[in-house]
C-alpha cells in the first residue's frame, strides 16, 4: 500500500512554519492517542502515521530530503512506517514528545507539580553600617501572587471537586503500546497534574492564585555585608493549583559611612593629627561603630600613615561568633596658614635641627648623592 504524503497526513503545506507543523501534529496526537482510543486499531494507526510524519517534517534536514526525494529518501535509512524498517521508533518517538512537552518519559505527576512551583522574588533592601552592625527587624511590602482564598488554591469553584483528568485517568502520564515496547509521556491534557477543572474558580480563573500586596517582617542578622543575599524559603509567589511557593531573596545594600570603611569584618578609620602631636606624642579619642569611644596613645615620633589596631572593635561575624578589628590610621596634617610666631618658632627649630632627628630624610639624601655621583 502506498504511503501517504506527510503533508497530507498532518494537514499542512510545504510552506507551513515549524510552529504550524507542530500545532497540527499536537491536535492529531491528542485526538488519536491510544490511551484515548483503547482498542481502536485505526486510531492507533493514525497516531503512528502522524508521529512518523512529524518526525520527518519537524527536522529541517529531513524535511529538505523529503521535499527533494519523497519517501524514497528514507527507504534505505529507516524512514518507512511498515514496522519503520530500520527506523528506531522508540528513540525518535521519545524525542518527539520530549520536544513537545519539555521533559522525558519518567517525569510523573510529582515533577509536573514541581514545574508549577511559584516564581522566586527579589527584594533590594538598603541599610546603614550601624544597622548592619546591630542587626534589625524590618517590615517590607511587595506585590506577589498568593493562594486564592476563594478556592483555597485548588482552582475549582467552591462546592465543586477537582476531577481526574479524562485522558490519563488521574495518573498524569499516558502510555501507548508501539509493537514490542511501551511509550510513556506526560499527559498533554492536564500537563501531568492528573487533574481536570470543569468549573474554574471565578476569583482566580482556575489558577489557584491571584495577585496581592504582601507585608512581611524580616530579620537582618548582625554582620551582613554589602551584596549579602538572604533566602526566605517559601515566601515567593504561590504556585499554580496548589503547587509550592517560590522563594524570596533579600539583596542587602549597605550605605557608605562617613567615617568608617569596611573590608569584610574589619573596619578602617583615618584620623588627622598635628605635626606637634606626631612629634611629641599625645592621646586621642576616636568613635567606634557601636556608638562608643576608644582612646589611642600616640607615641612621640609617630609617622604619618601609621596604623593602630583595636582588637574586637570591628564588625561581628555573620556566621559564627567573634568580631573583627578596627584599624586607625593617623595622618599628619601640615598647617596651611601660619602666623608670625609660628613661622619664627619653626625657623628656629629648623636651625637647631640635625639629621639625626630625621633618619628617613638622611637616608634619602645619601641615596640621592650616590646616584648623582655615579
Amino acid at each position: 500500500m502506498a504511503k501517504k504524503d506527510y503533508y497530507d497526513v498532518l494537514g499542512v503545506s510545504k510552506s507551513s512554519t515549524p510552529d504550524q507543523i507542530k500545532s497540527a501534529y499536537r491536535k492529531l496526537a491528542v485526538k488519536y492517542h491510544p490511551d484515548k482510543n483503547k482498542g481502536d486499531k485505526a486510531a492507533e494507526e493514525k497516531f503512528k502515521e502522524a508521529s512518523e510524519a512529524y518526525h520527518v517534517l519537524s527536522n529541517a534536514e529531513r524535511k529538505q530530503n523529503y521535499d527533494n526525494f519523497g519517501h524514497a529518501a528514507f527507504e534505505n535509512s529507516g524512514g518507512g512506517r511498515g514496522g519503520f524498517g530500520n527506523f528506531d521508533f522508540s528513540s525518535h518517538f521519545s524525542d518527539i514528545f520530549e520536544d513537545f512537552f519539555g521533559e522525558g518519559f519518567g517525569g510523573g505527576r510529582r515533577n509536573r507539580r514541581s514545574n508549577n512551583r511559584g516564581s522566586d522574588l527579589r527584594y533590594d533592601l538598603s541599610i546603614t553600617l550601624e544597622e548592619a552592625y546591630n542587626g534589625k527587624k524590618q517590615d517590607i511590602k511587595f506585590s506577589t501572587s498568593e493562594k486564592c482564598d476563594t478556592c483555597k488554591g485548588s482552582g475549582s469553584k467552591p462546592g465543586h471537586d477537582v476531577g481526574s483528568c479524562s485522558m490519563c485517568g488521574g495518573h498524569g502520564q499516558v502510555r501507548s503500546n508501539q509493537g514490542f515496547f511501551t511509550v510513556q509521556q506526560t499527559c498533554p491534557q492536564c500537563s501531568g497534574t492528573g487533574e481536570e477543572i470543569t468549573n474554574p474558580c471565578s476569583a482566580c480563573g482556575g489558577q489557584g492564585k491571584k495577585q496581592a500586596s504582601k507585608r512581611l517582617s524580616v530579620t537582618i542578622p548582625k554582620g551582613v555585608d554589602d551584596g549579602t543575599r538572604i533566602r526566605l524559603a517559601g515566601k515567593g509567589e504561590a504556585g499554580s493549583r496548589g503547587a509550592g511557593n517560590g522563594d524570596l531573596y533579600l539583596f542587602i545594600n549597605v550605605y557608605s559611612h562617613e567615617l568608617f570603611k569596611r573590608s569584610e569584618e574589619n573596619l578602617f578609620f583615618e584620623c588627622p593629627i598635628s605635626i606637634a602631636d606626631a612629634a611629641l606624642g599625645t592621646a586621642i579619642e576616636i568613635p567606634t561603630i557601636d556608638g562608643g569611644k576608644a582612646k589611642i596613645k600616640i607615641p612621640s615620633g609617630t609617622q604619618s600613615g601609621k596604623q593602630f589596631r583595636l582588637k574586637g572593635k570591628g564588625m561581628p561575624y555573620m556566621r559564627g561568633s567573634g568580631t573583627g578589628d578596627l584599624y586607625v590610621q593617623v595622618n599628619t596634617e601640615v598647617p596651611v596658614s601660619l602666623n608670625r610666631e609660628q613661622k619664627e618658632l619653626l625657623e628656629k627649630f629648623r636651625e637647631i635641627e640635625n639629621e639625626k632627628s630625621n633618619p628617613s630624610i638622611k637616608q634619602f639624601f645619601q641615596k640621592a648623592k650616590s646616584f648623582w655621583k655615579n
